[in-house]
């Protein structure tokens, strides 16, 4: 009874609604947020409530420094069952021979997991190469400018990005390998953040294998479509593979990291030659890159990779490839222009510049009737602070339950969005500045409101995932 009293005087019994109003009420404006708008940003999805339960959970409260049976603290006996768990089902959602493949679970997140590998394998001002981010690539894939190093990949270690082809948008992989061979990278990265086309990982292999370089895969964006056997697994042809957990796999925000074990080859003396890569990753997550692993996030990602075997994540994840082909159809019919002129995956490319509407104009009016997307570089852009296009993803929409049709009206609903951008340009001129400054005319804003109604109505005829309170 004296504990009780001690925590009730403390106010660690009250519940977030009590104890903390302020902030419970911002989070229950973001919640109304995601119920009553569309999210369509590629790299979000609506988690479940099994892995919100995780994710607030006591595992919260534990230390657990260290690999599984060495922890640099005690009582982890439990801890280490929850993360040779997520081992297991990592590699089984995969369809990995624990024989051939490692993983390492700990990664806070994908750009903290991408920065292990390159550390552990690279080594400081090793070469890279990574799909050049106004073509579609990572930050973390070592971009830079002509003035700025952007990314730290690109601090500590050498980067030369890779392109795609202006014209047809699809990487150009007879380049790539043309300037690999003068580069002579340490790791080529087969990764993307904004393509919507299968990666050709045998090709990647091949151009890694004509310079002595290691390939690694980052397979955030589509390991959902990976793991439901509806896109090219990496695992194949790669020595690494990393992942974030929250996009198409639908479970929290986490990393992971894959890594071939068992035997390499032979020497010149016919002795077996074993990977060496576990060691060296393991030790860069930690004590090289991170303290503590976040126990609820791995317990988290156990129960989303566990969910990824079901056949009802295989049938989501078909659905998720058919909205988004659905997506860039329409969006051609109604006369945009999209990247590569369609999809593979669950995201779509626009440009926007022959419709004259840059990228922020274009998210920021779709904000206006509660429509998430976000602003993208297009291939031919300068610079990445002012792109001229939109990155578009179906995976958050279809876990609330959307199909082909329901997609075919969202492209109406952004359609007249852009016209009330387009006719507020036409008043302010092509700054950004006086656009915004136009778009609070009563007028627009008058315009803008019957459209967010209309697009919330439609939103809440649809289910939200997870716990109701949060």
């Amino acid at each position: 009874m004296a504990t009780n009293g001690i925590a009730e005087e403390l106010n660690l019994t009250k519940p977030l609604q009590e104890d903390d109003p302020d902030l419970y009420s911002i989070i229950q404006k973001e919640k109304r947020r995601q119920r009553c708008g569309l999210e369509m940003i590629a790299s979000e999805n609506f988690t479940s409530r099994a892995v919100q339960e995780c994710l607030s959970s006591c595992l919260t409260n534990k230390y657990s420094e260290g690999m599984v049976g060495q922890r640099y603290y005690g009582g982890n006996e439990f801890i280490d069952q929850v993360e040779s768990l997520c081992q297991q089902r990592c590699l089984a959602a995969f369809g990995l021979d624990p024989e051939k493949w490692g993983v390492n679970v700990q990664p806070y997140s994908g750009s903290p997991a991408n920065f292990a590998v390159y550390t552990a394998l690279v080594g400081p001002h090793g070469r890279i190469m990574g799909l050049d981010l106004p073509d579609g690539g990572h930050l973390t894939h070592g971009f830079y400018t002509t003035t700025k190093k952007v990314s730290a990949t690109s601090i500590f270690f050498e980067s030369m990005p890779y392109k795609v082809d202006r014209n047809s948008g699809l990487i150009d992989y007879d380049r790539l390998e043309e300037n690999a061979n003068l580069f002579k990278p340490n790791l080529i990265i087969a990764g993307v953040s904004c393509y919507p086309r299968s990666l050709d990982y045998a090709r990647f292999r091949g151009i890694c294998d004509q310079v002595g370089a290691l390939l690694m895969a980052d397979m955030s964006h589509v390991s959902g479509l990976v793991a439901a056997g509806l896109a090219p697994s990496p695992f194949e042809h790669c020595d690494v593979v990393t992942t974030t957990t929250h996009k198409t796999l639908r479970g929290p925000r986490s990393g992971v990291i894959f890594y071939r074990t068992g035997v390499k080859g032979v020497d010149k003396s016919g002795a077996a030659v074993p990977y060496d890569y576990a060691s060296k990753i393991n030790s860069a997550v930690f004590p090289g890159l991170q303290g503590g692993p976040h126990n609820h996030q791995i317990a988290a990602v156990a129960t989303a990779m566990r969910q990824a075997t079901t056949p009802a994540f295989k049938a989501y994840q078909a659905q998720v490839i058919r909205n988004a082909q659905t997506l860039a159809e329409s969006f051609m019919a109604a006369g945009l222009d999209v990247v590569t002129k369609g999809t593979d995956n669950h995201l779509v490319w626009l440009d926007l510049r022959s419709f004259k509407l840059s990228g922020a104009k274009a998210e920021k009016i779709l904000e206006e009737v509660s429509i998430a997307v976000n602003k993208n570089t297009v291939p031919g852009d300068k610079s990445a602070f002012s792109p001229g296009g939109l990155r578009i993803g179906s995976p958050a929409l279809t876990t609330r339950g959307l199909k082909e049709e329901h997609f075919q009206q969202i492209v109406q609903f952004i359609m007249q969005a852009f016209e009330v951008a387009k006719t507020v340009q036409a008043a302010s001129g092509p700054s950004l500045a006086a656009w915004n400054q136009t778009l609070q005319d009563a007028v627009y804003q008058a315009k803008l409101a019957d459209i967010r109604e209309k697009v919330e109505t439609f939103a809440q005829a649809f289910p939200m995932p997870g716990l109701e309170s949060f």
